[in-house]
């Protein structure tokens, strides 16, 4: 029996035993993803991506300038993930809230069939599949039908044809260019693909003999060069770059965002368990690793600990930083090969597929309430409301059904000084900031979640009067009278 088909269940009769566990893992993956659909949906960007692609679809061309809020119309806006925007949109054109989730959830599928083939050509398959499974776990709480999700397979294969470059103490093959031109296409995120080159090559400067170095540090500069470059091949050129580093400058606001918030140890999580569960067993087993390794694990820790955001990329990135080093100190092999057999490979992703098609034509999959206000809405709609004062988390569903915005998830068109202003005055931190928001924007109707304490402080002020209530959303419009 091959070990690499020992993690699942296999009988002499059934052609499904000689399926790699990778494909299983991909199967698997995305079966669970589709189950849970609606989990996919949980954040109400998603709407405002999917609005965006179908504008761009529509003018044939991409936006320049924001066309959503009334706050900043009109002003400089780079759609920096025009791409993924377009893909989400054209999936959700086909198979409606289905498409965003089953192109997501392909993409997480890949991502992990990946990282389990990646790991297996070193360690035993069982080895390899927990591992990735534990990175599932890690992640689950990030997977959403947003772009990032998108570009993790493009980040794995990155990462590992720079690592493989490295071992060998080459430069990096130039084929992987065109990879971080479709990540920058596909999410801002694409900077992070150049501080990997950056380490990688520390790596094999690290591994080269001493008469190498200045020969290879040459030719991984000039790949890093060409990354660079790979990067402005854009519509925006060096314009994404810019957009990016711009995400990265909003300074205080970004910890009023919950993906960009710090981690946070105060209650037992799959996180804090598996960073216990990491410090006892690299205690235990003695387990070494080389200088430029560890900076690299060690950055991956701290992008985690500043951002929850991060948390994916040490999930699938540190396994691939420790690979080679951990498996040659313990000795550990890879299993026998197992190449997937065409007929139950089609089975199953024919399987997959006519799931997919069900699912989409029971139109089965839709957002959570929670981030969906379709009410509250509605209620707005019928008043004539035309200048909303909104919550942060309301903004994508406002833009979904065409009604201009006072702010939403672009925090970086905003930025920071905007949005801490505005957090202050909903916390009524700033009361005389509050009232003035109203006035200055002439605002006619704010739409709040019931604990913003701004929303309370509108029953008791004259001119104002509630149109809509529920458990998540509160509505005040001006009195009539």
């Amino acid at each position: 029996m091959s070990a690499e088909t020992a993690t699942f269940p296999r009988a002499k009769a059934s052609v499904f035993a000689e399926l790699p566990a990778w494909f299983w893992m991909a199967c698997g993956v995305y079966a669970l993803l589709l189950f849970v659909g609606d989990r996919l949906l949980a954040d109400s960007d998603t709407y405002w991506q999917i609005a965006v692609g179908r504008w761009i679809l529509d003018h044939r061309t991409l936006p320049a300038v924001d066309i959503y809020s009334f706050t900043k119309a009109g002003a400089p806006w780079v759609s920096s993930s025009w791409l993924a925007q377009v893909l989400f949109a054209k999936a959700y054109d086909l198979a409606g809230w289905t498409g965003p989730v089953a192109l997501a959830a392909a993409c997480a599928a890949a991502s992990f069939a990946l990282l389990t083939a990646i790991l297996s050509r070193a360690l035993p398959t069982i080895y390899a599949s927990l591992i990735a499974l534990a990175a599932l776990v890690l992640t689950c709480g990030h997977l959403l039908a947003r772009p990032h999700v998108l570009v993790m397979p493009i980040m794995i294969i990155w990462a590992n044809g720079l690592m493989t470059a490295s071992e060998r103490r080459e430069a990096p093959s130039f084929w992987l260019l065109p990879l971080i031109a479709l990540w920058a296409n596909l999410h801002g995120g694409f900077l992070f693909g150049l501080v990997l080159a950056g380490a990688f090559a520390l790596d094999a400067m690290w591994n080269a003999l001493p008469a190498q170095r200045l020969a290879l540090a040459l030719r991984w500069g000039v790949f890093g060069i060409g990354a660079l470059a790979a990067c402005c091949v854009t519509p925006y050129g060096w314009g994404s770059i810019v957009a990016s580093l711009k995400i990265l400058g909003l300074g205080e606001l970004l910890h009023l965002i919950a993906e960009w918030r710090p981690a946070t140890f105060g209650e037992i999580d799959p996180f804090g368990l598996s960073i216990l569960g990491l410090l006892g067993a690299a205690l235990y087993c003695g387990a070494r690793l080389p200088l430029p390794r560890i900076l690299l694990v060690l950055g991956l820790l701290h992008m985690a600990l500043s951002h929850v955001r991060n948390l994916e990329l040490l999930a699938l990135l540190m396994p691939l930083a420790v690979l080679t080093p951990v498996a040659t100190q313990f000795g550990l092999r890879a299993t026998s090969t197992v190449r997937p057999r065409a007929a139950p490979a089609a089975i199953l992703i024919v399987g997959l597929c006519a799931w997919t098609s069900v699912v989409a034509a029971r139109q089965a999959i839709s957002p959570p309430p929670n981030y969906s206000p379709a009410a509250a809405v509605d209620a707005m709609k019928a008043r004539g409301v035309k200048r909303v004062l909104n919550d942060l988390q309301f903004g994508g569903y406002l833009i979904w059904r065409q009604m201009p915005v006072f702010i939403d998830g672009r925090a970086e068109l905003y930025g920071e000084t905007f949005g801490m202003s505005l957090a202050r005055a909903l916390q009524l931190k700033d009361v005389n900031g509050f009232l003035d928001l109203l006035k200055t924007h002439d605002i006619d109707a704010v739409m709040l979640d019931p604990t913003t304490p701004a929303s309370k402080l509108l029953d008791h002020i004259g001119g104002w009067q509630r149109l809509y209530a529920d458990d998540r959303v509160v509505v005040h419009v001006r009195d009539a009278s």
